[in-house]
């Protein structure tokens, strides 16, 4: 039996049930007389509402209501009540609260019916007469109007260093250029959906698509003025979000209302299209200009970035803060403006701003690196930086050095020849490109509840939540580990605000923040079982500490003599029959606020561009990943997979289009909305870095949920460049910009 667990490729503890379909989803939780609501959107982009008539829905026998703004009930619709965990700066949405039109596809009814179907066909029989009003979705046209939120979302701009300006003017070698990134959509396999169970006496068990259970209660308690206790929200599984599931969505609060109201248990479902109404990742537009001296020594960086949000609220993103981690340079000025439009606001998407500034970034510099005659790879390590120069501070550790090497020599960089369109196999032109990450590291508070029965079985809890990323796996293992218990004798329960509180899952700290509690909480069970054990055989022990004894395989037995041991039930008995409870949270220690920390990435890319027809196929990509310790190779590899998948989707494929004369983004279904399938996936290698670090947190772990895609789009785009000697600067790159 087996309980060394950190670092083993665990199956997922959640597979069988996520396989055998016994694993429930938002929408597959029932209740006796569950009743079904559907959205109805609005067809205009801005205006007003004149008149909702629903009276041939309500005529259709099993439409139990439908609500407007003309009937909706008189809750708590002040704006604040309606922020949550996740809200940028502003004035939340609030369904349902106006006959303002604010943006495209705005819910405005929802049809309750006894199905779904029959609530879906009644919703096609509401007729609203609306007054339309000019509007503004066209980003490249509102440019000019760019402002500077009083308040950022994300963290501000840094502050500028040295003389940019002089020194991009007296660099031997410039570029000046502007990339630009379009509006993409999470399109999660799992739909928006909650389901609001009326449990009577003013009492909801509620069932939703979230990323963080407590973030849904808060914002139900102040919306509809309900105390804690008396909703309980709970999201065991989610069929990934990839920041979708950040915020609240509009779903959950129509099905709370109809619940309330109709003192009835409600479901609501999102279609795909109703998908792409709220939410995406912001069109951006960057503006660089860069300047090195001969020996390839950076010497200036200026960036500009422009972002759309929408009127209602600023939201912003890291953008800016990427130079200052990346590269060494003395001279640098970074500025980060809003373009408001009438459109959503715009939603954290996988590597908020890494993603988009990171790519930017890393294809100027490829470009600077070419204008100065000098390999991407040695431009790097020219400019390698030893400490985040926006904050002054060093990093807790960084193994990207060792990235470039693995990653280059798997990849076989040293045979490119550095010319575009030097490289050919028949007719097709191939490129080699390269591009390095990072995203940071950090640990949140997180509170957790160890119980250890008579049994000798161990089970852990906290209100994160598992998007996929296999959280009930790698908690398993810490605890397992941790307590010396095999894999099957830990339980690890999550989503469901019954539990202790915890973060949103997102920013890729959930390993470091939730799995540094667990550890801590297991350490104090231990400590409670030790003494136990004592009383139980104090010849055995005597005056031995906890660390003169080792846990492992359900026995605590000397280090020195593992031939005395006891084991964990033996010492339980003198609990009294009762379970060892412990609960505990914990913060990062302040020791982390010296430090700078960050998981790195590089990524090396090969295509094969045909010469004739323009089409792009990624043949390999190579990821070398610094990440700190691997609690499971097996999920962790998954992690940075799904992140390479989704690098070739955003630079080849993913484009969320806007339609400027109608104010609705068009493509949106599956159909239309292009992501990488099977057939555009080839040789695909993930190599873990080993790194130490014994500051990030007391697991020495960092996420990898983002690092993961912040390289890949910008090493593709490089690649490309090296193919065909075309530079393409918008994403994604298609036939027609090649040709």
């Amino acid at each position: 039996m087996n309980t060394d667990q950190i670092g083993k490729p665990a199956n997922r503890v959640d597979g069988y049930a996520k396989v055998t379909g016994q694993a429930k989803y938002a929408a597959e939780f029932n209740a006796p007389d569950l009743a079904y609501g559907f959205v109805v959107n609005s067809a205009i982009a801005k205006g007003k509402i004149k008149s909702i008539d629903t009276s041939k829905a309500l005529a259709l026998d099993g439409v139990l209501e439908v609500f407007t703004h003309e009937n909706r009930p008189g809750y708590i619709w002040g704006d604040k009540n309606y922020q949550d965990e996740d809200s940028p700066p502003g004035s939340p949405f609030r369904p349902l609260y106006q006959n303002e039109i604010q943006f495209s596809m705005q819910p405005i009814a929802l049809v309750v019916a006894d199905s779904f179907e029959l609530a879906r066909y009644a919703a096609m029989l509401l007729e609203v007469e609306y007054e339309t009003a000019a509007f503004e979705t066209d980003f490249e046209a509102n440019i000019e109007k760019a402002y500077e939120p009083e308040e950022y979302k994300s963290t501000p701009p840094p502050d500028p260093r040295g003389n940019p300006e002089k020194a991009f003017r007296e660099a031997e070698f410039k570029v000046e250029t502007e990339y630009a990134h379009p509006s993409e959509h999470h399109n999660p396999m799992e739909m928006h959906a909650s389901t609001a169970v009326w449990e009577g006496e003013g009492k909801l068990t509620v069932y939703d698509k979230i990323q963080g259970v407590e973030n849904s209660q808060n914002y139900l308690g102040k919306a509809f003025g309900l105390n804690k206790e008396n909703v309980r929200v709970i999201s065991p599984f989610v069929g990934g979000a990839f920041g979708s599931g950040l915020r609240p969505q509009y779903q959950l609060f129509l099905a709370v209302l109809a619940a309330l109201e109709l003192k009835r248990s409600v479901r609501v479902v999102l279609t795909r299209q109703q998908m792409f109404s709220f939410g995406h990742r912001p069109k951006t537009m960057q503006r660089f200009a860069v300047g090195a001296a001969s020996d390839g020594k950076l010497e200036a960086i200026q960036q500009d970035v422009f972002a759309e949000t929408s009127r209602f609220e600023d939201y912003s993103e890291d953008v800016t803060i990427w130079p200052g981690v990346l590269y060494q340079c003395d001279n640098v000025q970074v500025s980060h403006k809003l373009v408001g439009l009438d459109v959503y606001t715009p939603l954290d998407m996988r590597a908020p701003g890494g993603t988009t500034g990171i790519y930017a970034m890393e294809c100027t510099m490829d470009e600077l690196a070419y204008k100065i005659g000098m390999d991407p790879l040695e431009f790097r390590l020219k400019n390698y930086a030893e400490e985040d120069q926006s904050k002054g501070k060093p990093f807790s550790s960084k193994e990207l050095k060792e990235c470039y090497r693995q990653g280059a020599e798997k990849f076989g960089w040293e045979k490119r020849n550095p010319a575009p369109r030097s490289m050919r196999e028949g007719r097709n032109l191939i490129g080699w490109g390269m591009a390095h990450g990072a995203w940071e590291a950090q640990q949140k508070e997180v509170s957790v509840k160890a119980v250890l029965t008579p049994d000798g079985k161990l089970t852990v809890g906290t209100a994160t939540a598992d998007i996929g990323t296999g959280t009930y796996t790698v908690m398993t293992q810490i605890a397992a580990e941790t307590m010396g218990m095999p894999l099957e004798d830990v339980t690890f329960n999550l989503g469901d605000t019954s539990l202790p509180k915890s973060p949103l899952e997102g920013g890729s700290w959930t390993v470091s923040s939730v799995g540094s509690a667990v550890k801590e909480v297991c350490d104090k069970v231990k400590q409670t079982l030790f003494e136990l054990a004592k009383q139980a055989d104090n010849q055995t022990f005597g005056n031995a500490t906890l660390e003169d004894v080792t846990f492992s395989n359900g026995r605590i037995s000397l280090k020195n003599d593992t031939t005395k041991a006891v084991a964990f039930t033996t010492a339980l008995k003198q609990n009294g029959g009762k379970p060892i409870v412990e609960e505990l949270t914990t913060k990062p220690a302040d020791k982390q606020e010296k430090y700078a920390s960050y998981a790195h990435s590089a990524t090396f890319v090969e295509v094969k561009v045909d010469e004739d027809l323009g089409t792009i196929k990624v043949t390999r990509v190579v990821s070398a990943i610094a990440g700190g310790r691997i609690v499971n190779p097996k999920t962790a590899r998954s992690q940075i997979l799904g992140g390479m998948v989704w690098g070739i989707g955003a630079a080849l494929q993913e484009k969320t289009v806007m339609d400027n004369n109608l104010g609705r983004f068009m493509n949106h279904d599956l159909d239309k909305y292009h992501v990488p399938v099977n057939a555009d996936i080839h040789e695909s290698e993930v190599i873990f870095v080993e790194e130490k670090d014994d500051i990030v947190n007391p697991l020495g772990v960092k996420g990898l949920g983002e690092i993961g895609i912040v390289s890949v789009a910008p090493a593709i785009v490089n690649a490309v460049f090296h193919a065909t000697g075309k530079r393409v600067r918008e994403l994604p790159i298609t036939l027609d910009k090649l040709l």
